[in-house]
Formats: structure tokens, sequence, C-alpha cells
């Protein structure tokens, strides 16, 4: 090999030890900055916010709290990726009224097919701690759906609204999974398990769920929904046998739910606000909500950091698709599972 060769490739080799050298420090500078800047933006502690809708009172105010979306904790919304609910924030906004002596009513929003058993039931044991050690009414309008999980937690009000057409009811428990054992089969795939136990692998989409399996599952679901009857009695102040008559997972509109025994009355949001300032005298309180960013800095900038740093659109779905576990579990859900 020449000199010319040689020189040729000690210049190639210097410039891409340079060129990786520089892609790593970038990569780490970029790493260290976005969980900063996220820390900054997010705020480890889910820092809560204020926005006023009505003015009035500063001392005699109503929380407006929406629940929009499937009741699951899929993780807090970040600039890179927002979430349609974010549980833990919710969590964080029914415990700030808990402390908070100048909210003296609550109006709760549910737009949502229900969601995760676990999720619910956080929701309304908080929303129940507010109503024993606050004594505060809360009242609820059902948007367009207020199903299962979303029956769920709105069973403590004092009051809950809802229009002619929304889609509410569906009380009960679903557990599903999938079973593509003979589509392997077809195909030629075979399963090698290892267990230490019978039913270490129960509703494993490789093999067919046994009798005593099923009758096990059954007990968990048949549980599970006694709990949810209970909430509505409790809640509804009606009896078991009243509960069971429309609890068997069946929807209903807003009239057949008022009907049972369901809901209150038939009324949109605007309605629901204007009965908690009358009923509880809180025509001069103030109506507010709260928020997770000021003044909209956190979106725009969120948009700009985001164009420039943020994950691609190929990275951010080879995430979910690492993140989104798909074991069977159940739910207090209406629709899609």
């Amino acid at each position: 090999m020449n000199a010319k060769r040689w020189v040729a490739l000690i210049i190639a080799s210097v410039l891409l030890l340079f060129s990786l050298g520089i892609n790593t420090i970038f990569t780490l500078l970029k790493a260290d900055f976005l969980s900063s800047f996220d820390s900054l933006m997010q705020g480890d502690d889910l820092a809560v916010f204020e926005t006023d809708i009505e003015g009035g009172s500063l001392d005699k105010r109503i929380a407006y709290l929406k629940v929009d979306g499937t009741i699951q904790d899929i993780g807090t919304s970040t600039i890179w990726q927002p979430v349609a609910y974010d549980h833990q924030f919710f969590l964080k906004q029914l415990d700030t009224i808990l402390y908070d002596d100048t909210v003296q009513g609550v109006v709760l929003s549910v737009n949502s097919p229900g969601g995760g058993v676990k999720e619910s039931a956080e929701i309304y044991k908080k929303l129940l701690a507010i109503k024993e050690e606050r004594q505060i009414p809360i009242y609820v309008s059902m948007d367009s759906m207020a199903a299962s999980g979303g029956y769920y937690i709105a069973a403590p009000a004092d009051k809950i609204f809802a229009h002619r057409d929304t889609i509410t009811g569906s009380i009960g428990v679903i557990m599903q999974s999938i079973n593509y054992q003979e589509l392997a089969e077809k195909v030629g795939v075979k399963f090698e398990t290892f267990k230490s136990g019978a039913h270490k692998d129960m509703l494993s989409p490789t093999r067919e769920v046994t009798e005593e399996e099923r009758a096990m599952m059954q007990d968990m679901i048949n549980e599970t929904y006694e709990e949810f009857v209970d909430i509505v009695e409790q809640g509804r102040n009606m009896s078991e046998a009243d509960v069971k008559k429309v609890a068997d997972g069946r929807i209903m509109g807003g009239n057949k739910a008022l009907e049972a025994g369901l809901i209150d009355a038939i009324g949109d949001e605007e309605a629901t606000i204007a009965a908690l300032r009358e009923d509880f005298g809180l025509e001069d309180a103030t109506l507010f909500e709260y928020t997770q960013d000021v003044g909209g800095w956190q979106s725009y900038m969120g948009m700009k950091i985001s164009s420039m740093f943020g994950p691609s659109t190929e990275e951010k779905m080879l995430m979910k698709i690492m993140t989104d576990y798909k074991a069977p579990k159940m739910m207090y859900l209406y629709g899609d599972y």
C-alpha cells in the first residue's frame, strides 16, 4: 500500500473517531438536557395551578374537575407525549381540595367509558374523603358517556345530572384474554413453557383455560362485581335488589337512568353548576379549575423544544410498543377492551 493510501486511511479513521465522539457527547448532553427540562416543565411533584372560570368570592369557591377518557394510570403528560387522562394529576387535584378550606363545592364532569378497577377505586375513595372530611357537596355532570367506571366514580355524588342521550350504566366487571393457540399451530409455531405451578400461566394466549381456572377467574369477577354493587347501593341509597335489576352490564340513556334511580335529573353542565350554587348558597362563589401549565408557556415551549430535541414519530411508536403491557386485568369498562 503506497503512502497516499496510508494517509487517506489515517485521515478517514480520525474523522470516524471524531464523528463518533461528537455524536456520543451530543447524545449524553441531549439526554441530560431533556431530563432536566422535562423535570422543570412537568414538575416532580405534579404542581397544581388554578384558573378562574367564573369570578366571585375568594373565600368561597367551587372546584370544577373533569375526567375525560379511559380511567387508567398510563403515566403523566410530558411535553413530548401528552396523555388524554392523567390519573396521578387528577388524584393530586382531589388531594388539594381535601386541604383547601376555600373550596365549598365540587362539580365533576365525567366523560368516560370507565377503566381500571384500581384507578376507579382510588378516585372513589378520595371523593368519599372529600365528602366526609370536608363535608362539602359534590355534583356530577355526565357528558356523552359515563359508563362502568365512569358511573362508579359518579356514585358518591350528592346529585348526578345527565343528558337525555348520555350513555351510562354498564355496571359490572369485565376481563378478557386472547387465545391464538390454533392459529400458531397452523403456521407451525410451538410454545415451550416452564412454570413453577399448574396455574402460573393462567390466561396464557397459547393454551386453553381449564374449568378449574375458569371457576377461579369467575370468583374474582363476582367479588369485584359485588363491590361495585355496594358502591351504587351506598351512593344512591338503593337496595341491593333494585341495583341488581340494572346491574347486568346493560347501558342506558339519561331517561332510563333517571327511572332506575341512577341519576337525579336531566340537565347539562350549566344546569349542574347552577343547581349546586342555588342548593348551597354559593351564588357568589368563584368557579375555578386546576391546570398543569401557566399561561400556555409550557405548551408553546414544549412544541418548540420537542421539534428540536424530541423523539421522532417512529421513536414514539417504538416506545409505546415496548411499554404497552397487555396482560389481562379486571376492568370497569364499556366498549373496546
